[in-house]
Protein backbone atom coordinates (compact mmCIF):
# COMPACT_ATOMS: atom_id res chain seq x y z
CA UNK A 1 0.00 0.00 0.00
CA UNK A 2 1.36 3.49 -1.05
CA UNK A 3 0.65 6.73 1.02
CA UNK A 4 -0.65 10.29 -0.67
CA UNK A 5 -0.17 13.31 0.95
CA UNK A 6 -3.33 15.27 0.98
CA UNK A 7 -3.11 19.42 1.43
CA UNK A 8 -6.52 20.00 3.60
CA UNK A 9 -6.95 23.15 5.39
CA UNK A 10 -3.23 23.90 5.08
CA UNK A 11 -2.33 20.69 6.55
CA UNK A 12 -0.34 18.02 4.42
CA UNK A 13 -2.32 14.43 6.00
CA UNK A 14 -1.40 10.77 4.87
CA UNK A 15 -3.98 8.76 3.41
CA UNK A 16 -3.54 5.67 2.32
CA UNK A 17 -3.86 4.52 -1.60
CA UNK A 18 -5.67 1.45 -2.37
CA UNK A 19 -4.12 -0.73 -5.09
CA UNK A 20 -7.75 -1.88 -6.00
CA UNK A 21 -10.97 -0.40 -7.64
CA UNK A 22 -14.07 0.62 -5.09
CA UNK A 23 -16.94 -1.84 -5.19
CA UNK A 24 -19.20 -1.06 -7.03
CA UNK A 25 -22.64 0.16 -5.49
CA UNK A 26 -24.80 -2.95 -7.10
CA UNK A 27 -22.49 -5.15 -5.88
CA UNK A 28 -21.72 -3.07 -2.28
CA UNK A 29 -25.68 -2.97 -1.83
CA UNK A 30 -25.93 -7.11 -1.78
CA UNK A 31 -22.79 -8.26 0.45
CA UNK A 32 -23.91 -5.36 3.10
CA UNK A 33 -25.44 -6.96 6.79
CA UNK A 34 -28.06 -9.19 6.21
CA UNK A 35 -26.92 -12.60 5.53
CA UNK A 36 -28.59 -15.24 6.18
CA UNK A 37 -25.59 -17.43 7.23
CA UNK A 38 -24.05 -16.83 10.32
CA UNK A 39 -20.74 -18.51 11.73
CA UNK A 40 -20.05 -18.59 15.37
CA UNK A 41 -17.21 -20.26 15.11
CA UNK A 42 -14.41 -19.60 18.40
CA UNK A 43 -10.77 -21.13 17.37
CA UNK A 44 -9.79 -20.54 21.24
CA UNK A 45 -7.55 -24.23 21.26
CA UNK A 46 -4.20 -22.94 23.52
CA UNK A 47 -2.45 -25.72 26.07
CA UNK A 48 -0.66 -24.75 29.30
CA UNK A 49 2.34 -27.84 29.56
CA UNK A 50 5.55 -28.22 31.00
CA UNK A 51 5.32 -24.95 33.37
CA UNK A 52 6.17 -24.96 37.11
CA UNK A 53 6.52 -22.32 39.73
CA UNK A 54 7.64 -22.39 42.92
CA UNK A 55 6.63 -20.17 46.14
CA UNK A 56 3.66 -18.46 44.69
CA UNK A 57 0.97 -17.45 47.02
CA UNK A 58 -2.15 -17.08 44.97
CA UNK A 59 -5.40 -15.67 46.07
CA UNK A 60 -9.26 -14.60 45.60
CA UNK A 61 -9.76 -11.73 43.08
CA UNK A 62 -12.88 -9.51 43.28
CA UNK A 63 -14.92 -6.98 40.98
CA UNK A 64 -16.59 -4.63 43.71
CA UNK A 65 -19.82 -3.24 42.96
CA UNK A 66 -20.32 -0.21 40.73
CA UNK A 67 -16.98 -1.50 39.06
CA UNK A 68 -19.13 -1.44 35.57
CA UNK A 69 -21.30 1.48 36.73
CA UNK A 70 -19.92 3.83 34.19
CA UNK A 71 -19.33 1.28 31.93
CA UNK A 72 -20.63 1.39 28.08
CA UNK A 73 -20.32 -0.94 25.40
CA UNK A 74 -19.57 -4.67 26.28
CA UNK A 75 -17.23 -4.50 29.37
CA UNK A 76 -15.24 -8.01 29.56
CA UNK A 77 -13.15 -8.76 33.09
CA UNK A 78 -11.01 -11.26 32.77
CA UNK A 79 -9.44 -12.50 36.03
CA UNK A 80 -6.49 -14.86 36.84
CA UNK A 81 -6.25 -15.89 40.45
CA UNK A 82 -3.49 -18.72 39.47
CA UNK A 83 -0.46 -19.91 38.64
CA UNK A 84 0.19 -21.29 35.05
CA UNK A 85 -3.01 -20.15 33.80
CA UNK A 86 -3.41 -20.06 29.77
CA UNK A 87 -6.60 -16.84 29.68
CA UNK A 88 -8.50 -17.18 26.15
CA UNK A 89 -10.60 -14.76 25.49
CA UNK A 90 -13.03 -14.28 22.65
CA UNK A 91 -16.65 -12.49 22.03
CA UNK A 92 -18.45 -13.30 19.07
CA UNK A 93 -21.87 -10.27 18.68
CA UNK A 94 -24.52 -10.76 16.23
CA UNK A 95 -26.94 -8.00 15.49
CA UNK A 96 -30.06 -8.95 13.73
CA UNK A 97 -31.60 -5.16 12.87
CA UNK A 98 -34.74 -5.09 10.84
Amino acid sequence: MQIAFILAAGVALAAPVFDSEPVDDQRLAALHAGADTVNNEMRVNGAVTGNTTSNVVSGANTISSGAFSSASGLPVAIQNSGSNVLIQNATIINIHMQ
